[in-house]
């Protein structure tokens, strides 16, 4: 059973790689594995547990010794593993869905408008690296996901082709992801280190910027050298071009929505709720300001820019396939496959770069939280005495460092590897195999040469 967990999950992702030539769509296949590899858990529940590889299931007996039998497992499983997860995959996807209902607001405001009408150039280099650069740092204010919402959302108010749109959007996914990975609120995987101590703001900013930075200019360099031609704008639809909103409505709904997303970090900090409250009361707050600038306005109007209205041209099945393939990699991890897998590389690799390089690489095919996760469950931080191998592992130490720019960018050499390139692939509907032929390549080399600036300032440094 356990290892059929793994049989399920590959068959699942693979059916997911070959969206488009098996004509499913993909929030089915991932719905499908994330019930069915919780499923296999259930009636192997005994067996797997028996086993003692799973870290979940050993820390549950130390604290509830009575339970270490048939019924305890089933029950671990059934009320306390499903819902655990449940709780924290629900965190994103409250996230996801109030970001992309703000986002949409605005849109349906045509507050982008007065965004797209200020980048007047249409060639295809300059606007891929005016967007990279705005991605890059946007994603370090607000958070990568948030960013590429954003973004991808502005996109298609630019480009018209499709497979266009399908490259800048792309593009954005590498550099929302290695704007994350510096800021210690741009990336989940990053805000679960900066939570538990192992590094601290400043110098999380100053030691993983450069190496980000250029985890996003070298791809950028290499596709400035093919890339050309210019980009047609799309044309609007026939009655896409009225006016529903005024000039002072677009700003104070545009400047409304950007202050709702920016105020997300700040309620983190503040209150120490997780982050999809706060998204979910900007959402909140924009609710009741369009209710009340749009009462007195007819029923053609409302309906087009009410939240009511807006709500039905929400993107669920991109929530879905969330839903359906992180449910799927949390029954691994609650099963052990993850804590197998972390054990193994540091019995037989034992060195901390080709570790988080490992990682880095893991995490475009299995979420970057569990095996962060994992890594943070192995390693404890260590006192400032430590020396020799233990060094690393003392707060703000390279291991730490590195494991969040690898875990941080290396989910995008696939378009299912992070939570920005799930909610880009959902959006704009990319293909899987086109981004493993396009993309893949020019994100490894852009890892590559991140980790290597990293690795040089870290011999510098240290």
């Amino acid at each position: 059973m356990f290892a059929l967990m793994v049989v399920v999950f590959v068959l699942g992702y693979t059916a997911i790689a070959l969206e488009h030539p098996l004509k499913i769509d993909k929030a089915a296949s991932a719905l499908l594995i994330g019930v069915l590899t919780w499923t296999i858990y259930v009636f192997g529940g005994v067996d797997i547990l028996s086993s003692g590889v799973s870290r979940a299931w050993n820390e549950y007996v130390a604290h509830n010794p009575g339970m270490d039998n048939a019924h305890g497992m089933l029950d671990f499983i059934t009320h306390h593993e499903v819902l655990h997860h449940l709780s924290e995959i629900s965190t994103i996807l409250f996230f996801l869905l109030g970001a992309m209902t703000i986002v949409e607001i605005v849109d349906q405001h045509q507050g982008f408008k007065i965004i797209t009408d200020k980048i007047k150039t249409t060639n295809k280099v300059k606007l891929l690296w005016v967007l990279s650069v705005l991605t890059f740092f946007m994603s370090a204010a607000l958070d990568n996901l948030t960013t590429t919402i954003v973004i991808v959302a502005l996109i298609r108010k630019l480009i018209d082709d499709q497979k266009d749109r399908w490259f800048f959007a792309s593009m954005v996914v590498l550099a929302a992801n290695a704007g994350g990975a510096w800021s210690p609120i741009g990336d989940v995987t990053t805000i679960m280190l900066w939570i538990g101590g192992q590094v601290t703001t400043i110098n999380i900013i100053t030691r993983v910027i450069v190496p980000s930075l250029f985890t996003m200019i070298v791809p950028l360099i290499i596709v400035s050298t093919y890339l050309k031609g210019h980009i047609t704008r799309p044309e609007l639809a026939e009655g896409e071009d009225k006016e529903y909103t005024t000039h002072k409505e677009r700003v104070f709904i545009l400047c409304l929505g950007v202050a709702s997303l920016l105020f997300v970090p700040v309620f983190k900090t503040t209150t120490h709720l997780p982050p999809y409250l706060g998204m979910l009361f900007g959402l909140g707050v924009m609710w009741v300001v369009t209710e009340i600038m749009h009462r007195n306005k007819d029923h053609e109007f409302k309906s087009r820019l009410n939240v009511t209205g807006v709500l039905k041209k929400v993107d669920v099945p991109t929530v879905l396939f969330f839903l359906g393939i992180l449910s799927a990699v949390a029954s691994m991890q609650s099963a052990g496959h993850l804590d197998i897998l972390a054990s193994w590389l540091d019995k037989n690799v034992h060195d901390i770069y080709v570790i988080n390089l490992i990682i880095g690489v893991l995490s475009s095919i299995v979420d970057n939280v569990p095996l962060v996760a994992a890594a943070m469950g192995m390693y404890p931080i260590e006192g400032a005495e430590a020396v020799g191998y233990a060094a690393n592992f003392v707060q703000d130490g390279l291991f730490w460092e590195f494991l969040a720019y690898c875990a941080g960018t290396g989910g995008s050499m696939l378009i299912i590897g992070s939570a920005a390139g799930v909610a880009a692939m959902g959006m704009e509907k990319i293909d899987f195999i086109w981004y493993l032929k396009k993309i893949t390549l020019l994100a490894f080399v852009g890892y590559l040469a991140g980790a290597g600036v990293y690795y040089l300032q870290a011999m510098l440094l240290h």
